[in-house]
C-alpha cells in the first residue's frame, strides 16, 4: 500500500484531479488528493497526497502559495486567462510605472469574486459546467489575502509577468482580470 508525497511538475492541458487520477491508477491507491488546484493551463509544483499521507492535504492547502503569472493588458476573455474567447480588446496606454504604481492596491485582505469557470460548486453545480451552458449566477466575494504581489518583467508593451505570494482561494487569473480592469 503507498502512502507519501509525491511531488509533480504539473505539464499544461492537465487538470489537478487528472493528476490525481493518473497516479490513483500508477500506483493502484485509491487515496489520492493534492495539496491545492492549478488551472489545466497553468504548470509548475503540485504536491499530491497518497494513502495515509492524505491526512495532511489540509495543511498544504491552507498554507502560503507562491506563484508566477503572465498578466496581458487589453484583452478581456470568458475565462479570463488567454484559453478563452475573446469578449473585449482595449488599446494599453499605461507603461511599466502606472502598473506597479496600481499593484499596492491589491495587497493585503482583499475579497475577490470566484470567475465563473472555475470547480466551485453552487447548489451542487460546478461553475464551469453552468459557464460552458452559457449561464452566470451569482457568486459571493471570498477573502482572500495577497502577501506579496511584484512585477518581475514587461515581456511586450502588452504582456508583464508577475510574482504573487498569496493564501488559499486566490485565483491568479482573476487577480490579473482586476489589475487590468484598474
Amino acid at each position: 500500500m503507498a502512502s507519501g508525497i509525491v511531488i509533480i511538475d504539473k505539464s499544461p492541458g492537465w487538470t489537478s484531479m487528472d493528476v490525481c487520477a493518473k497516479i490513483r491508477g500508477i500506483l493502484k491507491e485509491k487515496r489520492v488528493g493534492h495539496g491545492g488546484t492549478l488551472d489545466p493551463m497553468a504548470t509548475g509544483v503540485l504536491p499530491v497526497f497518497v494513502g495515509q499521507a492524505t491526512r495532511a492535504v489540509e495543511f498544504a492547502e491552507n498554507g502560503e502559495k507562491e506563484y508566477i503569472a503572465g498578466l496581458r493588458l487589453g484583452l478581456v476573455t470568458n475565462t479570463q486567462d488567454t484559453s478563452g474567447e475573446t469578449l473585449e480588446t482595449h488599446p494599453v496606454t499605461v507603461d511599466r510605472a502606472a502598473l506597479e504604481a496600481v499593484l499596492p492596491r491589491f495587497t493585503g485582505p482583499i475579497t475577490q469574486i470566484p470567475p465563473m469557470y472555475s470547480a466551485i460548486k453552487i447548489n451542487g453545480q460546478k461553475l464551469y459546467d453552468l459557464a460552458r451552458k452559457g449561464k452566470e449566477v451569482e457568486r459571493k466575494p471570498r477573502n482572500i489575502t495577497i502577501f506579496e504581489l511584484e512585477l518581475l518583467e514587461q515581456v511586450s508593451e502588452t504582456d508583464y509577468l508577475l510574482r504573487c505570494r498569496c493564501s488559499k482561494g486566490t485565483y491568479l487569473r482573476t487577480l490579473c482580470h482586476d489589475i487590468g480592469q484598474a
